[in-house]
């Protein structure tokens, strides 16, 4: 009887899988973060398949770069990735440098350093608001993204933009420190760290937070090292894994600061990584602020319209929030790139981990567990 009822059982289950209703999540909804689809089959509320599909925002730039010279090439970087465009620039300018063998003054590599930390910090703040957003959290949302215009304030003042600033440049950075812009970004690390406490009663010590987030979208240390994970998604799965540790580049060797880890490897152990990550942030600023050495911020380069590089190949890669951030070039002893190759952890995290981890949630919860992984759609497509 009870080998007639298992049967009837499994007979019934696969009937249910044959009606299994298929959702087209994106490319166009609030919880997507930028232009990509999750198609997912689900039986009742539980996903049993999951694919992404991109396709929606092919731009050809590494394409692109091969028309253009090496600094004209540069100013296709910023758009890679809207929410932290620094790294990208950081990363072919290293390599460019690496290629040439240009040295980069001192006060350039703190500078930089700065800017990479304020662009952590900004991304991170707007994480916040699609994290809860996709839970339905909108305050969170609001006073993240409210207080990241303080850090978007200090770029247009730097820069002169507010989100693509086509700032770190082969050579050094484009422009010096204005000057009181250092008190000022010190003024504004002492009001966001005060502000911490805020995100902690609203975000950390609510219920609903909690509830949606702990054992949501688990990912085990095994399979995070086999997909190729990296950064906080990393780190959250209790693996500490760090370029600016692992490979120091910059001045990175010479501040102290610590790569928080959680175990659970869920949403709420990223989240909780992000957190601390902001906290580390504020301290490396403050260590470069006081640590800053005078001195040139530019080893100019040549007419760029006559500037060759040697014949060659390098690679260059920088710690972001999505993880690892690489660029390839290869020269063949021109004024232009013959190849340049982008790497983003988006490409692993929105393909490879996202299609394998939404099977057997439940569909309510797509939208959390791609915002906890941060990915960036554009990354995919470039």
């Amino acid at each position: 009887m009870e080998k007639k009822y298992l049967i009837l059982q499994k007979n019934t289950r696969d009937k249910m899988r044959e009606k299994a209703t298929t959702l087209y999540i994106g490319p166009q909804h609030p919880g997507i973060t930028g232009n990509m689809m999750v198609k997912v089959k689900v039986e009742g509320d539980t996903i049993v398949k999951a694919r992404t599909e991109v396709g929606y925002l092919h731009r050809a730039f590494e394409k692109l770069q091969e028309s253009r010279n090496w600094l004209q090439s540069f100013t296709l970087l910023c758009r890679f990735c809207v929410p932290e465009p620094d790294p990208v620039e950081e990363s072919y300018a290293r390599a460019v440098e690496l290629l040439e063998g240009r040295e980069v003054p001192e006060r350039a590599k703190y500078i930089r350093v700065l800017m990479l930390e304020l662009a952590r910090m900004g991304a991170y703040m707007l994480w916040f608001g699609g994290q809860n957003a996709s839970l339905g959290l909108y305050t969170m949302g609001q006073w993240s993204v409210g207080d990241r215009n303080y850090i978007l304030d200090l770029f247009e003042e730097l820069t002169g933009g507010r989100i693509y600033h086509m700032y770190i440049w082969p050579g050094g950075v484009r422009r010096d420190l204005p000057e009181g812009f250092a008190d000022k970004v010190l003024r504004t690390m002492d009001y966001l760290e005060k502000r911490l406490k805020d995100y902690d009663d609203l975000m950390f010590e609510n219920t609903i937070f909690q509830k949606r987030t702990q054992g949501v979208g688990v990912i085990s240390k095994e399979k995070a090292v086999e997909w190729g994970v990296v950064g906080p998604v990393l780190r959250g799965c209790g693996i500490k894994s760090d370029i600016r540790i692992d490979d120091p580049y910059e001045v990175y060797d010479k501040l102290d600061f610590i790569v928080p880890t959680h175990e659970g490897g869920d949403i709420w152990s990223r989240a909780l990584v992000r957190r601390q990550e902001i906290r580390q942030s504020i301290r490396i600023i403050r260590q470069v602020i006081e640590k800053m050495p005078s001195g040139e911020y530019y080893n100019r380069i040549p007419n760029p319209f006559k500037w060759t590089l040697p014949k060659g190949d390098a690679y260059a890669r920088t710690e972001s929030v999505r993880g690892e951030v690489g660029m390839y070039i290869v020269s063949d002893g021109s004024t232009h790139p013959r190849r340049t190759h982008f790497r983003g952890a988006a490409y692993v995290h929105g393909i490879t981990l996202l299609e394998n981890i939404l099977v057997g949630e439940n569909v309510a919860d797509v939208s959390a567990i791609m915002n906890s992984l941060g990915v960036c759609p554009p990354e995919i497509e470039r």
